[in-house]
């Protein structure tokens, strides 16, 4: 079982690697749509430190309010680290858009550089990556603190994923691949990987993958047939809508959709997949003499516990995001029949009750599989 386990992890790392390098046409790089006029333009994303503001001009009226700001700042990175440069902010009144500055604030400066030289500077956005990168050291760290090796293998199945999703997934949509084709190849990959650095080479790993596996299926079938039934076209979001004005990229968003609707239930499966597998290898343990049976019962008992509470966790983080909009149809007391057909609100409903099943369909899975597995395990 180990020697198998080991040809087949190598033979899952080989796909992950060739699904990367895949030859497919409308490769779209960093540097797509920049024309042979621009080869001498490039641009720069430093952070810098605010030292001093100016307000150059500033109109309030009828029409709204401007204000024209002068911005010295100190570069923090890059080539012209230590430099410092005047960079002009514009501020309109609008919260959602305007990055208003003070001195000793830490900011992103795009730097403009034609033929070498400096051509133009300004504020592009408060420098956050920081404190982001603080909070993922604390995270690492409790996780070793209170996982210990398990934690570790934790880690290191998250980085694996990112890594998959970041340097595989996306590329290899972004070069005209098939979205649901490659989520399903990749993410199939991951699960498999994920499960067995956590768990080890055991029949608990491969019942969690197989589980995990059977719930993501059936709830990217279910997705598929209602998305189709309900004239879901992957066009419900602005940046779905913003892909289309890449030049050279085509892509199905149909097919995207369906692909995160998949990813965005793969996470929850996992986690009650390995949990029902954990508890019937423990049961088993505790007691070897119970029958196929009776496992399959203790694990459809510890998933009907679980079920409700990740249900619940699928419906709130969708709710969450959604949130806004929520409070923006209400403000303006839009009707419950505009609503529930809008096809954004349709769409998350999708996303959240189909992830659900997938999640619900997962536990007898697993258990039946576990419980199998299990009793043959000596």
């Amino acid at each position: 079982m180990r020697g198998r386990s080991k040809k087949i992890i190598i033979i899952m790392a080989l796909c992950m690697m060739i699904l990367g390098n895949m030859p497919v046409s409308g490769v779209i790089g960093a540097e797509t749509g920049i024309n042979a006029e621009q080869e001498n333009l490039k641009e720069l994303y430093e952070k810098a430190e605010v030292k001093k503001v100016d307000t150059i001009s500033q109109e309030s009226g009828e029409s709204g309010f401007f204000q024209e700001q002068l911005v010295t700042v100190k570069v923090l990175s890059g080539k012209y680290k230590g430099q410092v440069f005047e960079a002009r902010n514009t501020l309109s009144g609008s919260p959602g858009w305007d990055i208003e500055v003070n001195p000793g604030d830490r900011v992103l400066l795009y730097i403009s550089e034609e033929n070498e030289e400096v051509s133009e500077v300004y504020i592009s956005d408060m420098a956050r990556a920081s404190y982001v990168n603080y909070l993922v050291i604390a995270f690492i760290l409790v996780l070793i603190l209170i996982g210990g090796l398990k934690g570790i293998k934790s880690l290191l199945a998250l980085g694996l994923t990112v890594l998959a999703i970041y340097k595989i997934l996306l590329p290899a949509i972004l070069k005209g691949s098939s979205p649901l084709v490659v989520t399903i190849l990749v993410l199939a990959v991951v699960t498999f990987l994920t499960m067995f650095i956590i768990g080890g080479l055991t029949r608990k790993s491969m019942a969690a993958t197989l589980g995990t596996i059977g719930g993501v299926m059936i709830a990217g079938l279910l997705a598929i047939l209602v998305g189709d039934l309900a004239y879901l076209s992957g066009f419900a979001t602005e940046e779905s809508r913003m892909l289309l004005f890449i030049d050279g990229f085509e892509v199905d968003m149909q097919g995207l959709l369906f692909a995160g609707i998949i990813i965005g239930a793969l996470g929850a499966t996992m986690d009650v997949a390995m949990s029902i597998a954990s508890a019937i290898d423990e049961v088993r343990k505790a007691n070897p003499n119970l029958n196929t049976w009776q496992l399959i019962g203790a694990g459809m008992n510890v998933g009907r516990d679980i079920m409700g509470t990740m249900t619940n966790t699928l419906i709130l983080a969708y709710a969450g995001g959604a949130l806004p909009l929520l409070l923006l149809y209400m403000a303006y007391n839009t009707p419950g029949m505009r609503i529930f057909n809008s096809e954004l609100i349709a769409t998350e409903i999708v996303r959240a009750i189909v992830g659900s099943i997938g999640l619900v369909c997962c536990v007898p899975i697993t258990a039946s599989i576990s419980g199998v597995l299990s009793k043959k395990s000596k």
